[in-house]
């Protein structure tokens, strides 16, 4: 069982190692200091700085060099985890956004057609009132029965 861990544990050590020799400048040596260092990933070789990567045993112009490149590579990886994190929410967000602007253009429609049957019932009961005689009118008054009579 000791020796599973062990196997687990170089594994993971081998992993560490080759994700940080991506960096311009470090080889699998250097990579293999910063491990042993404990900076055995990118963002805490960009947050360890250059003195620290000089004391544990780099020259100036090296460390100097793989903290810069360190700070770019883990800001680069701060913003795409930013804006994949604001993708996500958008995601989530669009369905919900969609649903609502159907709602009020659904609500629009109905407003719509509410005010047009009104106006159409104004113009009906406009022409009503302009077209011949009232209701109460007799016959005998209208224009058309005095004609029939000649």
């Amino acid at each position: 069982m000791h020796v599973t861990g062990d196997i687990m544990a170089s594994q993971t050590k081998a992993s560490k190692i080759e994700k940080l020799t991506a960096l311009p400048g470090v080889g699998a040596a250097t990579a293999k200091k910063l491990v042993d260092a404990k900076l055995d990933t990118v963002s805490k070789v960009a947050s360890a700085g250059t003195t620290k990567l000089i004391k544990i045993g780099l020259k100036a112009a090296v460390a100097k060099k793989i903290a810069s490149a360190a700070k770019s590579a883990d800001k680069a990886t701060s913003a795409a985890k930013v804006t994949a994190s604001k993708a996500k929410a958008a995601a989530k967000k669009a369905p919900a956004k969609a649903k609502a602007t159907a709602s009020k253009a659904r609500e629009s429609v109905k407003n719509l057609a509410r005010s047009t049957k009104t106006k159409e019932a104004k113009i009906t009961s406009d022409d009503r009132k302009k077209i011949g005689p009232s209701g109460k009118t007799p016959i005998s008054k209208m224009a058309w029965f005095k004609n029939l009579k000649k």
